[in-house]
């Protein structure tokens, strides 16, 4: 019953934030333009709901010239492909905004397990253990406010069947919070690669260029 209620949450304080956040979303746009040619928005390819693919939204934060396809812990040197707005963009999550089409979408929930990578298969099995790729991906969740790229694999999919297994109003309301919290401390942030508490993921979450 409340998975019903959350998509109808989900579609007004989407709507809501898109209108509030519009006057953001024009000056990143400018940023972004102003620092570096390309696009503004960047694609990459994410597990939904029950495995199926979604192009993920993001404001790009990385050179044109970037390798094609290469995960970011995977570059010789990271730093050297993050434009300046960038650099911005990811240590404020302000990059992540352009989900919220995502959500209108109906290809993520306002909180949810982040959407793997399509090429994330050690994540995506041990998922598969707490049922986690059966509901909507989030913008933010439990294990995001618990670690986010410092948790090793084993750890992030057991904090997100916690959350599957005790979805509820109440939960969201903390998930929500609690990233306002994280985001301004920069919890759990490791630029380059994921699992710094422990064995690293096979593909980083972060961007890889899309030309």
């Amino acid at each position: 019953m409340y998975l019903k209620i959350k998509r109808f949450i989900d579609i007004i304080l989407s709507l809501f934030g898109l209108i509030v956040l519009s006057p953001v979303f024009l000056i990143l746009v400018i940023g972004i333009k102003l620092d570096s040619r390309g696009p503004v928005l960047f694609k990459q390819k994410r597990i939904g709901i029950n495995k199926t693919h979604f192009r993920l939204l993001k404001f790009r934060t990385m050179r044109i010239d970037t390798p094609k396809d290469t995960p970011t812990h995977l570059l010789r040197d990271p730093e050297m492909y993050i434009t300046k707005m960038g650099k911005f963009l990811r240590k404020t999550s302000l990059d992540e905004l352009p989900q919220i089409l995502n959500i209108i979408f109906g290809n993520m929930s306002i909180i949810g397990p982040r959407p793997a990578l399509w090429n994330q298969y050690d994540l995506i099995a041990e998922r598969d253990k707490y049922s986690v790729n059966d509901i909507l991906p989030g913008l933010t969740g439990w294990a995001q406010i618990k670690g986010r790229d410092e948790l090793p694999i084993d750890v992030k999919a057991s904090l997100d069947g916690e959350y599957v297994q005790n979805i509820s109003f109440k939960l969201d309301v903390k998930c929500f919070f609690g990233t306002f919290i994280s985001v301004i401390k920069s919890d759990g942030v490791v630029e380059g690669g994921t699992g710094s508490k422990g064995k690293k993921e096979t593909a980083s979450e972060k961007e890889t260029v899309s030309k």
